[in-house]
């Protein structure tokens, strides 16, 4: 029983070792604590990792059974469509309230950059990496 027990606690583990990888997304959002940023918009790069359970899809090959990572795309550009903030921080707040609100409560980690950060004299890029959910190791 004991036995039983610990191959279903690690059957679960490795499954969730799985995930949905997008990377690269570009992506148009009005957010930047100066007004013109706001006003005019820019470019902004988001890679993100769903942690999910992908056994019944690689054995089925049905959709219903895993995360259609079209949608998630869609969801994602339709809410940079709409969203006028300050921060990235907030920005990658929105992006898990309607990934949650569409799919469900998952592990989810994300990096937003923003591709062009008005600094003087900085050709780099700036970026949150957060994380939502993380998944505990059973023990």
């Amino acid at each position: 029983m004991a036995q039983q027990a610990l191959a279903t606690k690690i059957c679960h583990f490795n499954a969730m070792q799985s995930a949905i990888i997008i990377r690269q997304l570009k992506i148009w959002a009005h957010v930047g604590v100066l007004k013109w940023e706001r006003e005019l918009g820019q470019w902004f790069e988001l890679d993100l990792w769903l942690y999910y359970d992908l056994s019944s899809a690689v054995l089925t090959d049905q959709i219903e059974h895993t995360i259609n990572y079209a949608d998630v795309i869609n969801t994602i550009r339709k809410l940079s469509e709409l969203i006028n903030c300050n921060t990235i921080e907030y920005f990658s707040e929105q992006i898990f309230e309607v990934l949650e609100a569409k799919f469900g409560i998952f592990p989810m980690e994300l990096e937003l950059k923003k591709c062009d950060a008005p600094i003087p004299a900085f050709n780099g890029v700036v970026s949150v990496k957060r994380s939502r959910n993380q998944f505990k190791s059973p023990e």
